[in-house]
């Protein structure tokens, strides 16, 4: 008997991505979209039995670094482990296109710097077979993957393309290079990128320690290219405000791109863990630019961020020490054993930090510096931090720090909170990720190999704030809404991220009550043998791009239907 739909979802609870009542039974689908939602007598050629298991939309990230993964590799994780189907790259403004040949190294630089990928990586692992935009989402467009991709058009490599030395150098854009950058804009939108985006952030620096080629551009330079967008009646303006110099200043730069452009806007905020709570003043902003008539949307993490710290990594406590200079080539093993020895111990105990890349001071911030076990706890107490261990004990937090190294055998991990977790509680997350103009977002996949492995927000928001609820937290359907429909209509995606008759099926089938984030670990998949930390967890049943199962029981199926999407 010949099958009735390529396949069927049997028995789940469903929380469709509308944030609406869920729904108990069954999901048909056939040529990539679903057919049927209800009872479902007919029969799939592929049948998926989900009775206690809660069947949701693919989940949406905004906030990706893939630009170059996308091209050296066919799974775009972190984030597919973790129920995402579709993802956007290019954020943050740094990228690979538009890029003519003597920029290469240039925008290696920017990327290697803001986003901690090694140079060697993307030197050996990217083609560089294009120079216009649109030729490299065409190159993009070629490619397998398991997940969908689109693409913001960034702000450093179009600087530099049409300003030449002159935009690397961070000099004022004339009357001519904003037309041509306009121009440009215009072009990349019509080939289909999903908006544009930059970064006006402080410490996002070069690998050489210079500021980025867009860092302190005039307003009216982003006007004009947004002007772009307008041209072509489609885009989203993506931009990292510098939160350093004060909301009251950087905010406006969000109101007058979206006045004259008359499109929507996305921007990370987060909470200081010490300072007032000045996010409360930026959701009133955010409310203000809507009640003008734009849109605004402001993605959060839904747990403290900050950075990963080891001796594997990036950043460790004690990279920037002098006395580490000795030992910094040496394998962890034989740098623990050389960290045995009392006169190097008590040289790196007593040294301060020499001048480096501002991520790395944040390994020093000892009240915010937690160890990382298996399983991973991203809301620990304060107690716990070095700071807290260190009073306990009568000891400096230097001398917990390195002993937990030591105990380790070098391969402890810490983490480093950098905000989020105001006064040790996840309180400000979670009443920012209530706000009906935020999203969660930051999740970074595709960057910070060595430093960041944010991109299982996804399913630390549903484990933390859904499974175990308390005072901080969502109903399943707020959540799944969150994380599916609501992001995707944030940047324009607004037939994404919905369980409709009709729509793509891109689903997800999650075994919630065995749903769990496990340690991030180090995998050795990069070009030229480069690492990367990666984070996998257990619960996904079965995530499906397209009608097609990517991911069954936590594993890659090698599936490969993702595509680029070209436009909102």
């Amino acid at each position: 008997m010949a099958a009735d739909y390529d396949l069927v979802i049997r028995a789940g609870t469903i929380a469709d991505g509308s944030g609406g009542d869920l729904i108990n039974g069954d999901i048909a689908v056939s040529g990539g979209k679903i057919s049927a939602i209800g009872q479902i007598s007919g029969k799939g050629r592929e049948e998926i039995d989900a009775t206690g298991k809660i069947v949701t939309p693919g989940f949406i990230d905004v906030h990706t670094h893939y630009d170059g993964q996308c091209i050296w590799a066919e799974e775009l994780s972190p984030s597919s482990s973790h129920g995402v189907t579709t993802a956007i790259m290019g954020n943050c403004g740094v990228g690979f296109a538009p890029c003519r040949k003597e920029d290469h190294d240039m925008l290696i630089n920017v990327m290697e710097g803001v986003e901690d990928i090694p140079g060697v990586v993307m030197s050996d692992g990217l083609p560089w077979n294009w120079e216009t935009f649109p030729e490299y989402l065409d190159i993009v467009d070629k490619g397998k993957r398991d997940i969908d991709i689109a693409a913001y058009l960034p702000h450093s490599p179009l600087r530099v393309y049409a300003m030449g030395a002159r935009g690397a150098s961070r000099e004022p854009a004339n009357d001519d290079d904003l037309a041509l950058m306009r121009k440009l804009a215009r072009e990349a939108m019509e080939a289909g990128a999903i908006g544009f985006a930059t970064s006006r952030l402080s410490i996002h620096k070069t690998a050489d320690g210079g500021s980025i080629p867009t860092f302190e551009a005039d307003v009216a330079e982003l006007e004009a290219i947004c002007g772009g967008m307008k041209d072509a009646g489609t885009g989203t303006f993506q931009v990292v405000l510098d939160a350093f110099v004060g909301w009251d200043k950087e905010y406006k730069v969000i109101e007058r791109v979206v006045e004259s452009s008359g499109r929507p806007a996305t921007f990370t905020l987060a909470s200081g863990n010490d300072g007032p709570p000045r996010w409360r003043k930026v959701l009133d902003m955010i409310d203000r630019t809507h009640a003008n008539g734009g849109k605004a949307t402001a993605q959060i993490m839904p747990r403290p961020i900050g950075l990963i710290a080891g001796l594997e990594l990036t950043v460790h406590p004690f990279i920037l020490c002098p006395s580490w200079a000795k030992i910094a080539d040496l394998s962890v093993e034989e740098q623990v054993a050389a960290m045995r020895d009392p006169e190097l111990r008590a040289a790196l105990l007593s040294e301060e930090f020499e001048h480096g890349h501002p991520f790395n001071a944040l390994a020093r911030d000892w009240n915010w510096l937690f160890p990382l076990d298996n399983p991973p706890d991203y809301a620990p107490p304060k107690e716990m931090s070095m700071a807290g261990q260190a009073a306990a004990k009568g000891c400096t937090p230097q001398e917990i720090a390195y002993d937990r190294l030591l105990d380790t055998d070098g391969k402890g991990l810490f983490l480093a909170a950098l905000g989020n977790y105001e006064n040790g509680t996840l309180a400000s997350a979670h009443e920012m990720l209530s706000h009906p103009h935020c999203i969660p977002g930051l999740g970074d996949g595709g960057a910070h190999y060595g430093a960041i492995c944010d991109a299982s927000y996804s399913t630390y928001l549903l484990t933390q704030y859904v499974r175990n609820p308390g005072a901080l937290s969502f109903e399943l359907a707020e959540a799944v809404h969150m994380l599916s429909h609501k992001a995707a209509k944030a940047v324009g995606l607004n037939q994404r991220g919905l369980l409709r008759p009709g729509a793509k099926a891109d689903i997800n089938v999650i075994d919630l009550d065995r749903l769990q984030l496990h340690l991030p670990e180090i995998v050795r998949d990069l070009p030229a043998g480069g690492q990367r930390l990666h984070q996998r967890a257990t619960g996904y049943d079965a995530t499906i791009v397209s009608g097609g199962i990517i991911r069954r029981f936590d594993q890659s199926t090698g599936a490969r239907p993702g595509r680029l999407i070209r436009g909102a």
